[in-house]
């Protein structure tokens, strides 16, 4: 089963922000990124010019489920750690705190040794950011999770009567 969705407040969105910009810089990676296992972007650090940020997103997130039906068939709760190696840029992704997804591409000019060691200090920084997140969705109940639409009272019959004559 997986977690119910969250509403991001500002001030969180903010401290992620600057966790990606710290494991971006400290791990001499070219840029950070944050999805959610629905592939959309939550966040990211460093230029991604040229960079399809919402395909890469979405295959991320379809790499990790695909992976997690592999754990599954040998027995594996699941694969917290994703390496793949490139000729120029490499990809390290981890889930943290069983909910995001955390991507980090590097080159040659770090190492999966120092990405590793600067993700297990950025994915221990991120969890304790959606565990106040979901402290927050809990305290205000799951009206918090659901904004009125402007749409909401429009039936299916005042719909068919507009278009109908």
């Amino acid at each position: 089963m997986s977690p119910p969705d969250l509403v991001m407040y500002e001030e969180e969105y903010q401290q992620i922000r600057e966790i990606l910009e710290r494991l971006r810089s400290d791990s001499n990676a070219k840029f950070t990124f944050l999805v959610d296992k629905n592939g959309q972007q939550i966040a990211s650090s460093g230029d991604m010019a040229g960079v399809d940020a919402t395909s890469l997103a979405s295959l991320t997130a379809g790499n990790v489920a695909a992976t997690d039906g592999l754990a599954k068939l040998i027995g594996e709760k699941e694969f917290s750690i994703l390496f793949h190696e490139g000729e120029r840029d490499n990809i390290h992704i981890s889930l943290v705190a069983r909910r995001v997804i955390l991507v980090v591409i590097f080159d040659e000019r770090s190492s999966l040794g120092l990405v590793r060691l600067r993700v297990k200090k950025g994915s221990q920084e991120l969890e304790r950011v959606f565990e106040v997140l979901v402290e927050k969705a809990e305290r205000e109940g799951p009206a918090a999770a659901h904004f009125d639409s402007p749409f909401a009272e429009i039936t299916d019959e005042d719909i068919d009567s507009l278009f109908s004559e």
